[in-house]
C-alpha cells in the first residue's frame, strides 16, 4: 500500500481511507491475514489515528475486517447468509431449529423494552432461556428467550434440572401451545459483555439485533432477542415476513 494524500478530499477523510483500504483488502491480503498496526497504518496513510480508527470500523461494521481478542484487526472471511425466519408458525425449539439450547433460569428483572412487550408487571416471574447458533465451529449468534412463567405453568419443576436439560423444558412446554403469528423488528447495536464473550467478539463490536414477538391466544406469548454477528452474518428473510428495518 503506498501514501496516499488525503488532504484535498472532499468527503470526510476516513471515508476515502475506508475505500482505500478496502481495495487494499482485496488486491494484498487475504482471509485471516492479520494487518499492521494502527500506528504503521496511520503513518503510512498520512493521518491520525483516530481517523484511521474511523475507518477501520466501518470496514468493520461492513464485515470486511474483524477485530479478535488476543490476535488484532484480520480480513473477515465472507459474510455467511442465515435464514432467520426459516418457518412463519414454528415456535423456537421446533424440529428443524438451528439454535442450541444452553441454560435457563427464573427471574422477576426482564428488560424494560421485553416488559413492555410481553405485557409483564413488576415481580411476574420469567423464564429467560439462552441459546446459541454456530455453523461450520464458528459462534454465529446468541439468544435470549423470554417467556412468562404463567405462559408455561408445567415447567414449575425445571429447578432440579441444569443446563440445557432446563432449557429445552421451557422450549418442550411453548411446542403445547398454538402460534398465531410473529413480528420481527431488526436494528443494528452494539455487542454487551455477556454477548461478546459468547460469539468471540470484543465488547462494543457491531451486532445485529432481531427481536421476534410470538403471539398466541391473543398476547404476546414469547420475546426473543437473537444477537448476530455483524461482520459474518448477512441476514435473509422469506417473503411472507413483515420486517421493520431500524437503521439503529
Amino acid at each position: 500500500m503506498g501514501t496516499t494524500q488525503l488532504e484535498t478530499v472532499p468527503e470526510p477523510k476516513y471515508w476515502h481511507l475506508k475505500t482505500v483500504l478496502s481495495e487494499a483488502l482485496d488486491s494484498e491480503f487475504t482471509v485471516g491475514e492479520i494487518l499492521p498496526n494502527e500506528r504503521d497504518l496511520a503513518a503510512r496513510f498520512g493521518v491520525a489515528r483516530a481517523t484511521l480508527r474511523q475507518a477501520l470500523e466501518q470496514l468493520e461494521l461492513e464485515g470486511r475486517l474483524q477485530r479478535r481478542r488476543g490476535v488484532g484487526t484480520t480480513v473477515a472471511p465472507p459474510r455467511v447468509g442465515v435464514a432467520v425466519a426459516p418457518a412463519r408458525h414454528t415456535w423456537p425449539g421446533a424440529a428443524g431449529d438451528d439454535w442450541q439450547p444452553v441454560d435457563s433460569v427464573e427471574s422477576d428483572t426482564v428488560p424494560a423494552a421485553v416488559a413492555r412487550l410481553l405485557e409483564t408487571a413488576a415481580g411476574d416471574r420469567v423464564h429467560i432461556v439462552r441459546r446459541s447458533r454456530v455453523t461450520q465451529g464458528r459462534p454465529l449468534a446468541a439468544e435470549l428467550l423470554y417467556v412468562p412463567a404463567a405462559v408455561v405453568p408445567g415447567c414449575q419443576e425445571t429447578g432440579v434440572l441444569n443446563g440445557p436439560a432446563r432449557a429445552h423444558a421451557v422450549l418442550q412446554e411453548l411446542q403445547s401451545l398454538e402460534l398465531e403469528g410473529q413480528d420481527r423488528t431488526v436494528e443494528l447495536g452494539s455487542a454487551r459483555a455477556e454477548d461478546a464473550k459468547q460469539l468471540d467478539r470484543l465488547p462494543g463490536a457491531p451486532v445485529l439485533v432481531v427481536t421476534t414477538r410470538y403471539v398466541s391466544g391473543g398476547r404476546t406469548t414469547a420475546v426473543a432477542v437473537s444477537t448476530y454477528r455483524a461482520d459474518t452474518c448477512r441476514l435473509t428473510f422469506g417473503e411472507s415476513d413483515a420486517v421493520a428495518l431500524l437503521a439503529g
